[in-house]
């Protein structure tokens, strides 16, 4: 009691030296921060600041910055570690976190083309190239059936390798199998640069063996055709490929009335025959004839709208390296040849596509190897 009687007298003794307004001020403060900060001490009453407690927002904005630091710090020290270490993994594992950003960009990128194109009520075939490229290499066939692209397999992919990893510690088997088969396992997002060189050369590669069989094809069915200069241009042009001459354009324009109707259009076609032009478009030949000869037509007819939309925007618009994807959809081999000659061959693909009509479409699926055998720089 005696204690206390001392304190209340020097808060007395205090407060006669300031100004009432200000003593009022002051407890209507302490009262204000008493449940945050505590009860004052006397010796802190004159300097304390009115701007205490600081708003739930910006406790939570100074918390998620702390968190983001700190894991920004960790992760860097992880990526050092590992390139300290395991050198040879790091490199697996910068690239694969690459592709997944890669491929979720991809994707939000055609999900964004698909709503506009439903928004606007715009075909496939209305779209600009980039978009319909994009479209055909990322996007499955669902509510556009034309779009016949290569996401089914990359997602089939990634959930083999879902899948596998469930089990505890199985994320480390599949960075394993990812580096022992990576062009079975991995879609190519998850390719360094030398793995898409190489992977792009054994694709040619099986897909240039069905070459000499379709040119078999082609010289079987020159008795059935009943216009006799038609069948002299087919048999020289066949004279040519297999002698390692290209053939010029209108060589090839030559035979549109041959490739519109019996034999060779495309819905009169010999089974055989159609196996070897899916092989040679790098599409599976284990189905059906007539589910063959409809993934054909889907497939020719994609690449006919994209060389419609090609020639408009211009090939000189286009990058290096579009220009060598798109020689290579259409079955030229451009890994190994420079950037002129393959906006060259380019050029002569889209005067040929360019002048066929829906029914001559036969003859643009054979110009992938008509026109791809013997240009320069192809033959190794």
């Amino acid at each position: 009691m005696a204690l206390s009687r001392v304190c209340w007298a020097r808060l007395a003794v205090w407060g006669s030296a300031v100004t009432p307004g200000h003593f009022v001020t002051r407890r209507l403060q302490l009262g204000r921060s008493g449940l945050a900060w505590g009860a004052p001490r006397l010796f802190d009453l004159p300097c304390r600041s009115s701007k205490l407690h600081l708003s739930p927002k910006a406790d939570v904005k100074n918390l998620m910055s702390y968190v983001v630091t700190k894991t920004k710090a960790i992760n860097g020290k992880y990526h050092r570690f590992l390139g300290r270490h395991f050198p040879r993994f790091y490199v697996l594992y910068t690239i694969f976190m690459k592709g997944l950003q890669m491929l979720w960009a991809d994707a939000k990128k055609a999900r964004r083309i698909k709503t506009n194109m439903w928004k606007h009520n715009i075909k496939f075939h209305q779209l600009p190239y980039r978009e319909m490229e994009h479209l055909r290499q990322v996007w499955a066939r669902g509510r556009h059936p034309e779009v016949h692209g290569e996401f089914r397999q990359d997602v089939t992919k990634c959930l083999f390798l879902g899948i596998i990893s469930i089990p505890p510690f199985a994320n480390y088997l599949v960075f394993l199998l990812m580096y022992l088969f990576p062009r079975q396992l991995l879609i190519r997002h998850f390719w360094t640069p030398k793995q898409q060189t190489d992977f792009l050369d054994i694709y040619h590669a099986f897909r240039k063996q069905s070459h000499p069989e379709i040119i078999s094809y082609l010289e079987k069915v020159i008795p059935l055709i009943s216009d006799a200069g038609l069948r002299w241009h087919l048999t020289d042009l066949c004279t040519k490929i297999q002698r390692g001459t290209h053939p010029a354009i209108h060589d090839i324009l030559a035979l549109r009335e041959c490739f519109s109707n019996h034999p060779l259009g495309m819905n009169q076609l010999q089974a055989l025959h159609v196996k070897a032009l899916s092989r040679a478009m790098l599409l599976t030949s284990y189905l059906p004839p007539p589910l063959l000869r409809h993934r054909l037509k889907t497939h020719t007819t994609v690449i006919h709208q994209l060389d419609k939309a090609l020639a408009k925007l211009g090939i000189g618009q286009l990058t290096a390296q579009e220009v060598k994807s798109a020689c290579y959809l259409r079955g030229l081999n451009s890994t190994h040849i420079g950037e002129d000659r393959c906006r060259t061959w380019l050029g002569e693909w889209l005067q040929i596509s360019c002048s066929l009509k829906e029914a001559e479409l036969s003859l643009l699926l054979h110009n992938v190897v008509l026109l791809s055998t013997n240009y320069l720089g192809t033959r190794r």
